[in-house]
């Protein structure tokens, strides 16, 4: 007998080549001239960092946007990245952290007084540089100093010799509606930098847009943008026109464990929640909330198999989902169902029927889910 990994009852198909096609979509609309800032924060929205990060960089992105130091790092010491990149940390550090960000030269985010003079004591008892991106709070509400607060910490920067200010940036709380607080944030941010690039007799890396403004406010891309749920195929606002026409780059499947024949009135599944009408077949996947499949789709989802479609039922359980397949199918044990992805439901459509969006789709999907890249 010779040692061999067992097949997955669940994967992951990640399409590098929907990847590509959709940096390059990105890249046409925004032009040349606009930086692209690959956002691979949460393992790449769950779609695998590593084999997404290189991919971006084969696109011609070299700054890439993680959520904290530890992302920052696993993305640097992962051995993917071949050619020399910017990481940028969005969250803001603990103190704790500074000494990492020197050793792994990554760009620490500032909006905070007592980190800056902490993070200059660091950068001069080692002796190095530390590179810096200033967060402002234009009305987000979340990381950021005030506007009116933001140019005494940029001062501060700029009096410092260990410390090398590399860019500005802001985020929209409403990013996906063109006016009204966008446009006020806007204006905000750009009254900021205008005042500190005057005063200053220098110009930084200015940016602002995420995937909702890359689509419907050119005047917001600035030096560059950062597209997120736009990387990996989906709007973020499902509703919104697009000029960019962009594939989901993920698609979720799972192994027909079981299939077995009901009389009428059988119920299924936990608390009984659905009975069977007549004669049916049912089918056994092997996927549940463990991996991603949100109980909140129970009797309201969707597979694919086989090119068709059929209704789950039932309450979803931690490992396994249950089928309706009627009484005239071609189904076998072994074969794939598709949850979600670009030959089934879109991640869009689990969002719709759970209340939820595509980012958190995404990003549920567990690690006991195989990731094949393909």
């Amino acid at each position: 007998m010779t040692d061999s990994a067992p097949l997955p009852m669940a994967e992951a198909r990640i399409a590098l080549s929907h990847l590509d096609g959709n940096i390059r979509a990105i890249r046409q609309w925004t032009g040349e001239h606009v930086r692209i800032m690959g956002v691979v924060k949460a393992n790449a929205y769950g779609h695998g960092v590593h084999r997404v990060a290189g991919t971006l960089e084969n696109g011609g992105v070299s700054d890439f946007g993680v959520a904290n130091i530890q992302e920052a790092i696993a993305l640097r010491t992962g051995k993917t990245l071949k050619k020399p990149a910017s990481i940028l940390a969005f969250s803001s550090p603990l103190l704790p952290q500074i000494d990492a960000y020197l050793q792994h030269d990554i760009e620490m985010t500032i909006c905070s007084f007592d980190i800056l003079r902490a993070a200059e004591e660091k950068a001069v008892a080692c002796g190095r540089k530390l590179t810096l991106q200033v967060k402002v709070d234009t009305g987000m509400g979340r990381l950021g100093l005030h506007p009116s607060e933001t140019m005494e910490l940029l001062r501060t920067i700029d009096r410092s010799p260990h410390l090398t200010l590399k860019g500005i940036y802001t985020h929209f709380a409403e990013g996906s509606k063109p006016d009204g607080y966008t446009a006020f944030q806007l204006e905000r941010f750009r009254e900021l930098v205008m005042q500190y690039q005057s005063e200053s007799g220098r110009t930084v890396c200015k940016h602002a847009a995420s995937s909702g403004p890359i689509l419907c406010r050119k005047d917001a891309w600035l030096d560059m943008v950062r597209p997120g749920i736009l990387l990996y195929g989906y709007l973020p606002d499902p509703g919104m026109p697009s000029p960019v026409s962009v594939r989901p780059v993920m698609q979720v499947e799972a192994k027909v464990v079981f299939i077995k024949s009901v009389t009428p009135g059988t119920t299924v599944s936990y608390n009984r929640t659905w009975v069977a009408p007549g004669p049916r077949r049912i089918a056994t996947i092997a996927a549940g909330y463990a991996d991603g499949y949100p109980r909140a789709l129970s009797n309201r989802g969707t597979v694919v198999i086989n090119g068709k479609s059929f209704p789950q039922v039932g309450t979803v359980t931690m490992d396994q989902i249950m089928i309706d397949l009627g009484t005239d199918h071609d189904v076998k044990t072994g074969d794939n169902a598709i949850l979600f992805g670009w030959e089934g439901p879109s991640a869009d459509d689990i969002a719709g029927s759970t209340g939820s969006i595509s980012y958190e789709v995404l990003c549920s999907v567990s690690s006991r889910v195989k990731r094949l890249f393909i």
